[in-house]
């Protein structure tokens, strides 16, 4: 447990430490020079937002795999370029990156797709537990934010991020805590940008 970032509301301060450290710990494991070209699939999910705008914090060049309609979400973001989807992750990223990605954090899930999109000895931080296999030198970080659930410095340091502004704070919806179901529906249909939140101190609006 650390404070919470100044001025962040209670439903605004639960979206951050689970996905911030996640991101975090996914760029600690790719270990990026600056200047390095990073793909963030995913990258208006509550992850894949964190990790564009840490990436662009560490002196990476991100670029977001996104839909059209969030476009100006990424850039927002601080995504350097968009790649919008089109066919499919490899043709849409390698279109974009001849040579392929150098590294990508996996936010939406694409598992064995993303690989070919992937440079020769590139890397995927993988978000979901998937491990392989893989192909042509491309190393796999599964990243895990419980290894970090009693780091409480990283936690501290992710905080304080938030409350300078280097991390946005997004809440898709608040709902009470009475109406989890709605919630995992709604996670389970897609396209919710931002945190959704259960309200635990009115459970019954």
């Amino acid at each position: 447990m650390v404070p919470a970032p100044a001025k962040a509301t209670f439903p605004e301060a639960a979206t951050l430490l689970l996905n911030a450290v996640t991101a975090r710990l996914s760029l600690n494991a790719l270990a990026l020079t600056p200047g390095t070209t990073l793909v963030v699939a995913g990258a208006t999910g509550a992850v894949g937002g964190f990790a564009v705008e840490m990436a662009k914090a560490d002196g990476l060049t991100v670029l977001a795999y996104a839909s059209d309609a969030d476009q100006k979400t990424v850039r927002d973001l601080g995504a350097d370029q968009v790649v919008p989807r089109r066919q499919d992750a490899v043709s849409d990223i390698r279109g974009a990156l001849a040579g392929g990605a150098p590294a990508l954090i996996d936010g939406a899930a694409l598992n064995a797709q993303a690989l070919g999109a992937i440079a020769d000895g590139g890397a995927l931080v993988s978000l979901k537990g998937w491990t392989g296999p893989t192909e042509r030198g491309i190393t796999i970080h599964p990243i895990s934010s419980y290894s970090a659930a009693t780091d409480t410095a990283l936690l501290d340091r992710i905080a304080r991020q938030a409350e300078n502004g280097e991390l946005t704070l997004r809440v898709g919806d608040l709902l009470p805590a009475s109406r989890p179901a709605e919630a995992h529906q709604r996670l389970a249909t897609g396209g919710v940008r931002g945190r959704l939140v259960l309200d635990f101190a009115n459970p019954h609006w």
